[in-house]
């Protein structure tokens, strides 16, 4: 049955949209969610539970976005709905927020990758508010309403979802968390390129997290360089890189780092691998345009302290 909130619209809604579909796994979910709809103003609709979840989305007959509240895996549940929610946002028919915990970082990050989705990782209210009103903006442009302004305001809000998890969040630490274990072959063309000792990228990252003992890591928040770097050690060392290990490694909430892995695979510097022996997970790796560039910039360098 639809529940049908206060008409006051938000900031975050200046147009009448469809209402926000929410998929639960637990009434404690339902309600999560459900909190994060009132507090942007919008109103929404519910399914009856993950089971059903991917028939009632079909029946909607449209809608601002889909919320969809984790809270365990659910094996061949989860995969269904997963997949029905990436096909449906790769054809442009919603936006979506998926909120999970930590502990299934990898399979949703695997299963849901588009970039209108937003997938939200142990997030504070604020991201999720800040989420939710990106992912309504699919529905927005949707119904002709988008303009120069909302675009840009949708930066705005993506910025200042990424600083209020960098500030929110103190825990994303390097030492936390698996380390990838298993060795591949990852060499790409080097050309004339000289060696890159695995010691030396190393001791760069080191560096960079030995900032953390003198000074607040916020301060100097840059998982784009990080992700770089880890991903560079990785390759030398011939390992593969979950996407936890590298959300790990950003040292920034993971909410943040899947946004910045996005974006870095959508503009070819990352490239996402199957694993081939995990359907439900992938691995992340450098392009070998990424790759060659890091090591000229190295090579460059020479010995000036890289931090």
């Amino acid at each position: 049955m639809d529940a049908y909130l206060t008409e006051t619209q938000s900031a975050f809604s200046p147009f009448a949209l469809p209402p926000v579909l929410i998929a639960a796994q637990s009434d404690a979910g339902r309600g999560r969610a459900i909190e994060t709809i009132e507090a942007a103003g919008l109103r929404f609709a519910e399914c009856a539970d993950l089971d059903a979840a991917p028939e009632r989305i079909a029946l909607q007959a449209a809608a601002a976005a889909l919320w969809v509240e984790l809270d365990h895996d659910r094996q061949d549940t989860l995969d269904r709905l997963l997949d029905r929610v990436q096909a449906d946002v790769g054809g442009g028919r919603y936006g979506a927020i998926i909120a999970a915990p930590s502990s299934l970082l990898d399979l949703v990050s695997a299963k849901a990758w588009d970039t209108n989705i937003e997938v939200l990782i142990d997030a504070t209210e604020s991201e999720r508010i800040a989420s939710l009103a990106l992912a309504t903006s699919v529905a927005r442009r949707a119904e002709g309403v988008s303009d120069v302004a909302a675009d840009r305001n949708a930066a705005r809000l993506r910025q200042l979802s990424d600083e209020v998890s960098r500030i929110a969040s103190t825990l994303a630490r390097l030492s936390a968390g698996p380390r990838p274990a298993n060795r591949v072959q990852i060499r790409p063309e080097l050309g004339d390129l000289p060696e890159l000792p695995a010691e030396t990228v190393r001791a760069v990252i080191r560096a960079r997290r030995l900032r953390g003992r003198f000074f607040s890591e916020e301060l100097f928040a840059d998982p784009a360089w990080d992700m770089l770097l880890d991903l560079l050690q990785a390759e030398i060392a011939q390992l593969r890189v979950p996407v936890s290990s590298l959300c790990i490694a950003a040292a920034v909430p993971a909410t943040t780092a899947l946004r910045w892995l996005k974006t870095m695979t959508e503009q070819g510097l990352f490239v996402r691998r199957a694993d081939p022996h995990d359907g439900r997970r992938v691995f992340v790796e450098l392009a070998p345009t990424t790759s060659q560039a890091l090591r000229r910039y190295f090579a460059e360098v020479g010995h000036v302290a890289v931090v």
